[in-house]
């Protein structure tokens, strides 16, 4: 891993990260697909990860994107930078719903469930979903499990932060939303007051890199987050996500992307 801490780099990181506010999308194609109909995991049917770019017009930019998510945090592209800072959360109990979208479940946070600051810039946390089994790899390694908690700061820009997850003890989280994953319909139902903090990030080092939504429309721009530390999950908790969404949909992570020449960087705290 290389260091980066001179103060001219340290600008550069800072000014990426910045710029990525100011790549303008399409309203219509900014957020993530609700219907799974149009797109499927297996490539087999003509419908896979591969063909998304192709199946409409507006998500051409899976196919032909150049800061495409997910990617495989590999040891040897990872520039060290302890000046991009601790992650700065402050999380509220706010009402929430879990919805089966098919191709996944979602949690909606529906009132002010706090924020994320990436240098400066402040980002609402809208929702979090789970993929099975985890998209982003280390290493090329991948584990059984990913949450995405996606944020959005106020000109509808987005921040997603990644937990991965491998077999273990139970998930705090997902052990409240259980008995709601086994039964719940098509129909978004109502949680109650959710607090996020009961999310376990567990980690003051993560990866940050320049990427795009994961599903179509592979919107690029995103500020991506993956926290370092693995947390574990049951296997029962993935059972019943995988058991939830639609016949097709159990494993439905998108696989990895090419970095090309994209920073790559970890933040760990300095001596």
């Amino acid at each position: 891993m290389a260091s980066l801490s001179s103060p001219g780099s340290i600008f550069y990181v800072l000014l990426l990260i910045l710029c990525s506010s100011a790549i303008l999308f399409a309203d219509e194609t900014k957020e993530e697909v609700e219907d799974e109909h149009p797109f499927l995991y297996e490539e087999e049917t003509g419908k896979g990860p591969k063909n998304w770019g192709s199946l409409k017009p507006e998500w051409k930019i899976c196919g032909t994107g150049k800061l495409q998510s997910p990617i495989d945090l590999l040891d040897e592209r990872v520039q060290l930078c302890p000046d991009l800072g601790k992650l700065k959360r402050d999380y509220k109990p706010a009402p929430a719903t879990i919805k089966n979208r098919g191709h996944d479940i979602v949690v909606h946070w529906k009132g002010y469930a706090g924020q994320i600051n990436i240098n400066g810039t402040y980002y609402k946390l809208v929702q979090c979903h789970w993929h099975t089994p985890s998209e982003h790899t280390v290493n090329e390694k991948r584990f059984n499990l990913e949450l995405h908690a996606v944020h959005e700061s106020d000109d509808g820009k987005s921040a997603v932060i990644g937990i991965l997850y491998e077999y273990g003890r139970p998930d705090p989280l997902l052990s409240k939303l259980i008995p709601h994953i086994k039964s719940i319909g098509e129909e978004e139902r109502d949680l109650g007051i959710l607090n996020p903090g009961v999310i376990k990030f567990g980690s003051r080092k993560y990866y940050r890199y320049l990427g795009s939504l994961t599903v179509p429309p592979c919107t690029e721009g995103v500020v991506w987050t993956i926290v370092k530390k693995v947390r574990t999950v049951s296997r029962e908790q993935v059972k019943a996500l995988r058991d939830a969404v639609n016949d097709g949909f159990e494993e439905n992570s998108r696989p990895t992307q090419e970095l090309d020449g994209r920073p790559l960087w970890l933040y760990t705290k300095g001596p």
